[in-house]
């Protein structure tokens, strides 16, 4: 998405050779135009599919998968990642690490709102080591839901997230990869 690259060449910042902050457009405010786009190009990438349920993580995927579901027609369902007092204790859980937040965190999804009669596309907005996909993929396998697919909005290719997903088989989408940031320079793949 050229769009994509324009708006993040524009208004992302390097942190660091691993970290760009998106907070613009992705991580903290949110351009609804642009969101809606990206949602409309994951629909493109993954039509022919079966898609029951668009999921994602909490906090920062669910606006680009509440983008594609809506296009989709279908509900959005996101990982909590921390328990709450209405919690149901039968849920599917994982314990993952986060890389921008250095903690350890649990992935919890109500057994309500996933079954094995779905069938699901996972949307989430960056991939950089892949644990947070890791135990969302594992909840969706605990399920019995089908994972017909994963969009991405970025991944950092840097990084061994990305080939991890592919490793596993499934159809997986990035809109833009980032190769380098190195020397304060976002460098994209092409």
């Amino acid at each position: 998405m050229d769009i994509l690259k324009e708006r993040i060449l524009k208004e992302a910042s390097v942190i660091n050779s691993g970290v760009l902050k998106l907070d613009s457009l992705l991580n903290h405010g949110v351009d609804p135009q642009l969101t809606m786009e990206m949602g409309k190009e994951f629909v493109a990438r993954f039509a022919g599919k079966k898609i029951t349920k668009v999921v994602t993580v909490e906090s920062s995927g669910i606006p680009v998968a509440f983008a594609t579901a809506y296009q989709l027609g279908v509900p959005l369902v996101f990982a909590r990642r921390k328990k709450t007092l209405l919690g149901e204790p039968d849920a599917y859980c994982e314990r993952v690490p986060s890389f921008t937040k250095g903690i350890v965190t649990d992935l919890i999804i109500s057994r309500d709102l996933l079954s094995a009669n779905d069938s699901v596309l996972f949307i989430d907005d960056i991939i950089a080591n892949g644990d947070a996909a890791r135990g969302l993929i594992k909840i969706i396998e605990q399920s019995g839901a089908d994972l017909v697919g994963i969009g991405i909005v970025l991944e950092k290719s840097f990084q061994a997230g990305g080939n991890m997903l592919r490793e596993l088989g499934h159809q997986v989408e990035m809109l833009v990869k980032v190769k380098s940031l190195e020397n304060n320079t976002i460098t994209f793949a092409d």
